[in-house]
């Protein structure tokens, strides 16, 4: 028995619109589940991206098939990290600064690999990075 990756994460957003159309129109992301006022899933690869508006998520138990679902959150910004090519550090910097994005941050690690560093609208820290960066491969 073994832990086998990361199946979602969550970020915590106070204005869903916003991050609906950041996630979709600037970073590409399908949407999976569209749950106003409280939610939007994002298919990210094989793995899922849940965005919640932070106040609601901590205060609304949500159900399940009559299951109810431990009430989540947190307060101020989070961080995660989307798994890209190496290669393609260069076309994500790009587009993120045609649609307005700041980069915050490049980074050349030194497993190898390349990480940049950019915020959603809520201030969450975001990275786009090769899997180099740690070990792992492209």
């Amino acid at each position: 028995m073994h832990i086998r990756g990361i199946l979602e994460t969550a970020l915590y957003v106070a204005d869903l619109d916003a991050a609906r159309d950041f996630y979709t129109r600037v970073l590409g992301l399908d949407i999976l589940v569209d749950g106003p006022p409280r939610q939007v899933f994002f298919r990210a690869g094989d793995d899922v991206l849940l965005v919640f508006v932070a106040e609601q998520s901590a205060n609304v138990r949500t159900h399940v098939d009559g299951v109810g679902i431990p009430m989540h959150g947190t307060t101020g910004q989070g961080h995660m990290c989307f798994r890209i090519a190496d290669d393609e550090v260069e076309a994500w910097r790009a587009r993120l600064e045609q649609a307005g994005v700041v980069i915050e941050a490049e980074v050349k690690w030194p497993r190898g690999g390349r990480s940049i560093y950019f915020r959603d609208p809520a201030g969450n820290s975001l990275e786009m990075a090769s899997p180099r960066i740690w070990g792992l491969p492209d």
